[in-house]
């Protein structure tokens, strides 16, 4: 499923779940048990999880991931998105915007922002999981056919007794506490998706090693924030690329002493390997020692000036539950405290339609509820940025708390998401009403209803409506209804 297609469609409903179904479809391939390896080919959202959630059942067998790589840059970012409020705000028609998506998303491989399909790869290769320098090769090149030529040779060395090159290597030896550590790092010191608070949690899960969001929240306030790519900057993954890439990241994480070295990896012992890049010699991959330096400090930031002293994601707690905030993409202070009236909704419909009857030019913390993992799969909720920056940019102070989950492209907006307990499980964000203060502060970490205690006890919790089920969607309920929470990974079958 793409998640680009379906924003904003039925069929959203069903994108978290896509995880949990490619990991059964992985479990029943290898369950043949006629297979020495395996090369598992993924990239996007919701792919790479789900084939290492299953994979990991078979943590007895070698394997790589193969990435397919990001597709040359086309248009900018900033540039899309301008295109994209003009024709919510109804100044230009759907042909226009049209041929700017495709100006933009114009080729073969993944999208150029730093969304969650990019943060998969840079996870992947802090797991050891690539061959060294492999997450941003641009799909269709030389070099991007030659690694995975080179990825299909080593997964053979990787299932021999008696190498000289590392052995016999099953993933069960890769994936660790260190390693997942690593991964929690990488992703924090660039300001990857927050979908991977939850993904990484279940890929954890399924290796028999706990995290939970107090990891991610402890780990945040010593990792500095060290790249700046679309949507925390105006670079793309292909600018990240060209500054120094991963084995610059993972040089300055090593020398700061932020990582672990003492890992395994697909080419062997050591996080170190990783500090080479791929280039073609012959038509063939070979490796060289990557740069020592960046080679565009806008876009990768040196460990001893990093653009942030903490990174891109932080944990809020209070009276309405836990949530994730991605601070990276916010303008820097003026946006990391919101104190608003609360704006009540159940869809982005609702969203969309108080957008079109002006309701939203005001003060607010939209509340988009019963969006969780039981209530309706937890879908991304992005289409709705647009109306809420187009309030911003007006000069009004505005905040999102949801149950829900956004793309790993979503930003500008300060959002506390994932909110857990979520409002169809007995959260507290079924009883908020429209007008009650709501405060987001990611400077002490807060997210408080500010309603005193017994008026909420004498309020009735508002219940999850029926809603129309899309055609096919029923075919889902068992799965959606064992979903576990968002901090747990909201997975029905990794517990």
């Amino acid at each position: 499923m793409c998640d680009g297609v379906t924003q904003g469609e039925p069929g959203m409903d069903l994108s978290l779940m896509s995880r949990d179904v490619i990991a059964l479809s992985t479990v029943i391939a290898l369950s043949h048990n006629v297979f020495d390896g395996a090369l598992l080919l993924g990239v996007c959202d919701k792919i790479m999880p789900g084939l290492l959630m299953g994979r990991l059942q078979y943590g007895h067998l070698p394997m790589i991931l193969v990435p397919g790589g990001p597709m040359q840059s086309g248009i900018g970012n900033q540039e899309k998105n301008q295109v994209r409020e003009r024709f919510a705000k109804g100044e230009v028609g759907q042909e226009e915007l049209l041929i700017s998506e495709c100006r933009a998303y114009h080729s073969p491989g993944t999208c150029t922002f730093y969304g969650t399909a990019n943060s998969n790869q840079l996870i992947a290769e802090m797991l050891g999981l690539h061959l060294p320098g492999a997450s941003f090769v641009n799909a269709e090149t030389e070099l991007r056919a030659a690694l995975t030529k080179a990825a299909a040779a080593r997964i053979t060395g990787m299932t021999h007794l008696d190498t000289d090159d590392g052995g016999y290597t099953p993933l069960g030896r890769v994936i660790s506490e260190k390693s997942v550590v690593n991964a929690m790092v990488g992703l924090l010191a660039t300001g990857g998706s927050t979908n991977e608070t939850m993904h990484l949690v279940a890929i954890a899960k399924a290796a028999g090693i706990q995290i939970n969001w107090d990891d991610f929240a402890e780990l945040s306030e010593v990792v500095p924030l060290l790249v700046r790519i679309y949507p925390n900057g105006s670079g793309d993954i292909n600018s990240f690329q060209q500054a120094g890439g991963m084995s610059l990241l993972i040089r300055e994480l090593l020398e700061g002493g932020l990582v672990h070295e003492d890992v395994q990896t697909v080419v062997g012992p050591g996080l170190s390997r990783y500090l080479e890049q791929p280039i073609l010699e012959q038509g063939r991959v070979v490796w060289q020692t990557g740069p020592e330096q960046s080679r565009d400090p806008a876009i990768i930031a040196p460990l001893s000036k990093p653009f942030a002293r903490i990174s891109g994601i932080k944990l809020l707690t209070g009276n309405l539950g836990r949530a994730i905030m991605k601070i990276s993409a916010l303008a820097d202070g003026e946006d990391t405290l919101v104190e608003a009236p609360a704006l009540v909704f159940h869809s982005q419909q609702e969203v969309e339609q108080a957008f079109q009857a002006g309701q939203l030019n005001r003060d607010l913390v939209a509340v988009l509820r019963f969006q969780g993992p039981r209530a309706n799969g937890m879908p991304e909720l992005h289409k709705l940025i647009t109306w809420l920056v187009i309030s911003m940019e007006q000069g009004y102070k505005v905040g999102l708390v949801t149950d829900g989950r956004l793309s790993g492209a979503s930003g500008k907006v300060p959002f506390a998401i994932h909110c857990t307990p979520e409002a169809a499980a007995g959260g507290l964000l079924a009883k908020v009403e429209d007008g009650d203060i709501i405060c987001m502060d990611a400077r002490n970490n807060l997210l408080e209803l500010k309603v005193s205690e017994k008026e909420l006890a004498g309020r009735e919790t508002v219940e999850l409506q029926t809603r129309y089920a899309a055609q096919g969607h029923q075919i889902f309920n068992v799965l959606r209804g064992a979903l576990s929470g968002a901090e747990e990974g909201a997975s029905a079958i990794i517990s």
